[in-house]
This record gives C-alpha cells, structure tokens and sequence, in this order.
C-alpha cells in the first residue's frame, strides 16, 4: 500500500468513478460540484481500515476541497471541483470522455 494523501484519495475517487462508469455533477450558479465517493468506499478500494481514511477527509474540509453532508454526501467544493477536473485531465482524459463525452469533458476542463 502506498502512503495516503489527499492526492492518493482523489486519485482512487477518479478511479472509482471509472471503474464504476459514473460521475454525478451539480451545477450551481457559479460551479460545478463532484460527488465524491464515501469515505468507506474508498477504504475498501485502497484496502486499509476505514479510520485511516477518516483524518484526510477533515483535512479535505479544512482546505476546502470537499464538504460532507449528513445523509447527503461528500462533493467537491469549486476549488475541490477544480482539483479532481485537473487530475482527470492529466490522468484519465480518455476514461472521462468516455463516460462523460468528449463535447462535456472538454466544457468541464475548459479544454478543446
């Protein structure tokens, strides 16, 4: 198992929604919001105990990346929105068109 970060729980969120083949967005007036896959989810998929997940989600919140909702979820705040759409686009450009079409894609990463 490779160490934690912040960085290792956005990437596994990438590769969760590929490997699922689903991406839910919100659209807000001003943004674009990502749901973030569950904090158990992603202890499953990296394989180690759900509270070593747990203290990189309340640094997640503290940089303003993600925001957590009872009974709602975990999604991307904008500059948490802004971070995961740079990974996709420099990782897993070809996945994410896939899923969510080239002409969508492009809009969300602001490329062509």
């Amino acid at each position: 198992m490779s160490a934690l970060s912040i960085d290792v729980l956005f990437d596994a969120a990438i590769r969760i929604q590929i490997m699922e083949r689903s991406i839910s967005l919100t659209f807000t007036e001003d943004s674009v919001r990502i749901r973030f896959p569950t904090t158990r989810r992603l202890a499953e998929f990296l394989d180690v105990p759900h509270y070593y997940i747990l203290p990189y989600f309340a640094m997640m919140e503290e940089e303003d990346l993600i925001t957590r909702a009872e009974r709602v979820g975990i999604t991307t705040t904008p500059k948490g929105s802004r971070k995961l759409l740079t990974l996709m686009h420099g990782n897993y450009a070809g996945e994410m068109q896939e899923i969510l079409g080239k002409k969508i894609f492009s809009a969300l990463t602001g490329t062509k």
